[in-house]
């Protein structure tokens, strides 16, 4: 088996391949990418961190290729569809940079707190400034922690341990988990007036870019600190540059940005009482080793004996098990995606339900896969091997049931999330045909069918005459094209299902205008 080191990692990770077994090592760090294509021709194993750039064109050019395996979390640098579709499993090291992001946050919130990276500057420059220099403590006041993940849980110890009050927001936290970790579960609105420092650690995505802005802002106790070492587009730099200057922000701590290099120009470098680090949460010896070894652990095992740690993608399998589960798996993503989407944020179980034939096959795969598609919008490193973990760290209870009772279909698939309240949000699919297609047969228990494909408008409306026809009209006036629509209902005159199938997204004002309908009772837009 051949590896190739493309980026420098630990040299004890690289030690740790080099005593494998028939492992032969070619460390090539700095190199172009010409000669990357031409290195990857005969390699097993590609290890990198964030230089090099794993295309399309160096999977393609590499046919024994069997991992890329990331020293880091992120795997930008990888073209996961096309490692996907090669059959390239791509590993990431997620835990390996906690501690250190968790650090660096309470060493910019403790900067918020004492202005230690002025004072240094002012005694370089010859100054001895001790009055406009003077600070607050941290004992007693409210931290606002967004996002409870493993580097959200970590800063909260440290902030407890400094005597601080943390309010968490976290729309997927349940109260068992909260109240283990001693946190306070609040509304993003609550957080935001209530707390004397916010720190966030969200994945930036539609839901969270731009969280914090300028009206959330100013829901803020004036002179809030303001840490963000997750992603860069969760702040609103200009918003926050505007709150600086005005003094509704006291001081920021920012180690990401909306665009990496910050630009020279960036307003963000001459805003008062702010600290900007260049992207170095993960910087420290500790995790770089870490991460390091990491990688090379996971590769080797996936080589040696085809265990999979940490995959961004699907684990592999057999061919002919492949074949056989791949129409379930894509359907058991899809129907995950679509309970999360039409179930509160807060879920306290996840029950999985196989009936029919499926019910004899071994599911494992599938079932992670619902997982996944249930979590995908939630984090951005879940994957099909730790979908479990996340939900447990979540205190979502996972089950499964296979279904001896008898149902309308050969096989069938049903996903309910149940509340803290016992309200149950479920889905319900199979495969039809010859050709393996993917169908949604149920929502929230309706009888529907629809091709599991593309975006979907659910609709919940009362039951009454021209609901079809005001629909259709008001979406044909929005260019939104119809490629399907099933219709439900219990009784005649009771309340209706309308699940449509469109082409494109209505537009923000269609959907307004769908959910202030008076006989529409609850309006969604799906995206599977």
């Amino acid at each position: 088996m051949k590896i190739l080191v493309a980026d420098k990692i630990s040299p004890k990770g690289v030690a740790y391949l080099r005593q494998q077994p028939g492992f032969e090592v070619v460390e090539a760090y700095g190199s172009s990418p010409e000669k990357i294509l031409e290195l990857v021709k005969d390699v097993h194993a590609i290890a990198v961190r964030s230089e090099t750039k794993i295309t399309r064109a160096v999977i393609e050019a590499a046919p024994l290729l069997k991992v890329v395996g990331r020293a880091g979390v992120g795997v930008d640098n990888v073209d996961v569809d096309a490692a996907t579709e090669r059959g390239v499993i791509v590993m990431n090291t997620p835990a390996g940079n906690t501690i250190s992001t968790a650090e660096l946050t309470f060493t910019h919130i403790l900067c918020c707190a004492r202005p230690i990276a002025q004072g240094a500057a002012s005694m370089k420059a010859g100054s001895w400034d001790r009055k406009t220099l003077s600070g607050v403590e941290l004992l007693r006041k409210n931290i606002g922690i967004i996002g409870l993940g493993r580097i959200g849980s970590e800063v909260a110890k440290r902030a407890q341990a400094f005597g601080m009050k943390v309010l968490a927001y976290d729309p997927y936290l349940t109260p068992a988990r909260a109240s283990a970790m001693q946190v306070e579960s609040v509304s993003l609105d609550a957080l935001l007036a209530g707390s004397d420092y916010i720190t966030v650690h969200m994945p930036l995505t539609d839901e969270t870019n731009n969280m914090i802005d300028e009206a959330a802002l100013a829901k803020c106790k004036k002179g809030v600190r303001i840490v963000n070492c997750a992603r860069g587009g969760i702040i609103n730099e200009k918003a926050l540059v505007a709150a600086l200057k005005s003094g509704q922000v006291g001081a920021a701590g920012l180690d990401v940005y909306e665009t990496e290099p910050l630009p020279k120009d960036s307003e963000l470098r001459s805003a008062p009482n702010i600290v900007l680090t260049p992207h170095i949460a993960a910087s420290t010896a500790e995790a770089q080793e870490t991460v390091g070894i990491e990688v090379a652990e996971q590769i080797a095992d996936l080589l040696v004996s085809g265990a999979v740690r940490n995959a961004v993608n699907l684990p592999s399998v057999d061919a002919a098990t492949a074949k056989l589960l791949a129409p379930y798996i894509d359907l058991g993503t899809k129907l995950g995606t679509l309970v999360q989407q039409i179930a509160p944020q807060q879920i306290a179980s996840l029950c999985i339900t196989y009936a029919g034939k499926i019910a004899d096959l071994d599911a494992n795969a599938i079932t992670r896969s619902i997982q996944r598609g249930y979590l995908r919008r939630i984090s951005d490193s879940v994957n099909s091997v730790n979908a479990p973990i996340v939900l447990q760290r979540l205190g979502i209870d996972a089950q499964v049931i296979k279904s001896s009772a008898s149902c309308d279909y050969s096989e069938l698939i049903t996903v309910e999330a149940v509340d803290p309240i016992g309200a149950v949000f479920s889905a319900s699919g199979t495969i039809l045909g010859k050709t393996n297609e993917p169908r949604i047969v149920g929502i929230n228990g309706r009888e529907v069918e629809v091709s599991a494909e593309g975006k979907l408008l659910v609709l919940e409306n009362v039951d009454q005459p021209g609901m079809v026809g005001a629909v259709g009209t008001l979406l044909g006036k929005d260019g939104v094209n119809i490629a399907d629509m099933s219709l439900s209902r219990l009784t005649p005159g009771s309340t209706a299902y309308m699940v449509v199938r469109v082409d494109n997204e209505p537009s923000e004002a269609a959907r307004t205008e769908l959910k202030n309908n008076s006989a529409i009772k609850q309006a969604k837009f799906i995206q599977l």
